[in-house]
């Protein structure tokens, strides 16, 4: 069927575009990015593009959501999205895990346990991706979070060596395994050895090739291993391979090292076209024509994907990509099409089964979306079990909460970086609800907040639960303190108000607390930040159990 392919055709099958997974235009939350259905349904029906990447809504949207998007395509469309921590991350209602590091966490005192959390993670987040109609899975992170100030990988990543980054993601993998998806090891050769964001900037890695097979490589490698399916390519700039060309561009990494010295096989994906560290300086159009150039076959979330379409066909009518390289990237999109079960031109493989009891299929029809293989209780177990076994504590726990002096407030004060992007807090979450039961009033502070003169609240002493909510977000140039949880915290502890300090996200900033913490003075960090990980918190806070019970 390749060879009856126009050339626009076969180009259009290497972009993957990105859309809401919500079901209408009005509920759309990135309009730069996510177009309206019937320019979506363009994309797919007309220009036959050969994917979509999904973010928002709920998993019972999403499952309705891709039986619309596959009906509205000209081919079979990969559907993927960045579930890095189980499919509940992305779209509510299904089992969200916490980071990876938390699993790298327990590997320090059970490398055995890590391994199977690991393995069930992938099979999990398999399992429920495909309740919803998703293939393609986006992960494993495989890059060595090697630098505590990498504000984009940060806990993202297994882990701190190559070692245990290696092991745990080839768990993943094999986890997913036996399951009809699609995996992704990202993001080559390594970004974790960065202190600049490329969703903002161009970061450069100025090591040796010796230390780049060293250290950036090798988990790469056993996640070929372990039979990922495609590799996505990191938005950096690597002098000692390629002083010119980032890696997502670069045919010599993409070709030199990727294909021909490592061996790999599969799927090359790039990492989103509409990134700063590639848009800002190559343009929308150019970027995807020297990515394809590169070497790349799937080209991922181009801002103009009409326009990067048509740019790709001129290059190749104009000699500078030859058909013959855009024919053998289709192949092998197709090969992973027909993998997953979309009928290409080879049968679709047979359903996966689960405990003999029943089959899930792929979703042919409104009639065969079954939720129930979302968020099962063992698959929450797991995910509550991995957040307990990583928790780090310390002090006179648990806190024995006194009833505060004549004139004085419980205050439970909770900073976060983004106030409005806290879909994990809410009046009904544990972090607020739970401390308001033993009679603690909420402060709520943004790192946007005014001077900390402005938000002091009452006059008077006020014992003081202190939560932080921080670590490592995509735009954000930062995955460190940020300047109100510093405020905060110095203030609380020179006045003698703090009673408690719980940290929920970035073990690099338990870290820049440690030394200046009292030893009696209670903490707790979790990795995790959804509503899960707040309850284990509080429960080892206050010596309750996770439904608020003594």
């Amino acid at each position: 069927m390749i060879d009856n392919l126009s050339l626009p055709e076969l180009v259009a099958q290497m972009f993957v575009v990105r859309a809401s997974g919500c079901l209408f235009d009005h509920q759309i939350r990135y309009r730069e990015w996510e177009p309206t259905a019937s320019k979506l349904r363009y994309y797919l029906e007309n220009l036959g593009v050969g994917g979509v990447i999904l973010v928002g809504g709920s998993a019972a949207e999403l499952a309705v959501r891709s039986h619309q998007l596959q009906s509205w395509a000209k081919f079979p469309l990969l559907l993927a999205a960045d579930i890095e921590e189980g499919v509940g991350q992305r779209f509510a209602g299904a089992t969200w895990f916490g980071p990876p590091m938390a699993i790298a966490e327990v590997a320090r005192q059970d490398a055995g346990k890590a391994d199977r959390y690991a393995e069930q993670m992938g099979a999990v987040t398999a399992i429920e991706a495909r309740a919803i109609g998703l293939n393609w899975i986006l992960a494993p992170v495989v890059d060595v979070n090697n630098n505590p100030d990498n504000p984009v990988i940060n806990v993202r990543a297994f882990g701190e060596t190559p070692e245990i980054v290696g092991k745990l993601a080839a768990a993943f993998i094999r986890g997913a395994g036996p399951h009809p998806v699609l995996t992704t090891a990202k993001h080559f050769p390594g970004h974790g050895d960065t202190a600049v964001d490329s969703h903002l900037e161009l970061p450069v890695l100025p090591h040796s090739p010796a230390r780049l097979t060293e250290v950036e490589l090798p988990s790469f490698v056993e996640a070929m291993a372990a039979g990922v399916d495609a590799v996505m390519s990191a938005h950096l700039l690597i002098p000692a391979w390629d002083a010119e060309f980032p890696a997502t561009l670069s045919r010599k990494i993409l070709i030199g090292k990727l294909r021909e010295e490592l061996g790999f096989e599969g799927l090359i994906v790039t990492d989103a076209l509409v990134m700063g560290a590639i848009a800002n300086k190559y343009g929308a159009n150019e970027a995807a024509v020297l990515a394809a150039e590169a070497g790349a076959d799937v080209l991922l979330m181009p801002l103009d994907p009409e326009g990067a379409i048509l740019a790709v066909c001129e290059a190749v009518t104009q000699g500078r990509i030859p058909i013959s390289q855009i024919q053998e990237s289709v192949k092998r999109i197709w090969k992973a099409k027909i993998k997953v079960g979309l009928p290409i031109s080879d049968p679709p493989q047979p359903p996966l089964t689960k405990g003999g009891s029943k089959n899930l299929q792929s979703i042919d029809s409104i009639e065969s979306i079954d939720l129930s293989w979302l968020a099962t209780p063992d698959a929450r177990a797991t995910a509550a079990d991995i957040l307990r076994d990583s928790l780090k504590f310390g002090g006179n726990l648990p806190l024995q909460v006194a009833k505060p002096a004549e004139n004085q407030l419980l205050r439970n004060l909770i900073v976060v970086d983004d106030v409005l992007g806290c879909e994990f807090l809410g009046n009904h979450t544990p972090a607020i609800a739970l401390p308001e039961q033993f009679g603690y009033e909420l402060q709520l502070i943004d790192d946007r907040t005014g001077a900390i003169a402005e938000n002091t609240g009452a006059e008077h002493f006020s014992p003081t639960l202190l939560q932080i909510f921080i670590r490592g977000n995509c735009f954000r140039g930062s995955a460190g303190l940020t300047q109100a949880a510093q405020d905060w915290f110095k203030k609380l502890l020179k006045t003698g108000e703090l009673q408690a300090v719980l940290i929920y996200g970035s073990p690099y900033v338990l870290e820049q607390f440690l030394p200046h913490l009292p030893p009696s003075l209670p903490y707790v960090f979790c990795f995790g930040q959804m509503p899960t990980a707040q309850s284990l918190v509080l429960e080892v806070l206050f010596g309750i159990d996770a439904t608020g019970n003594d």
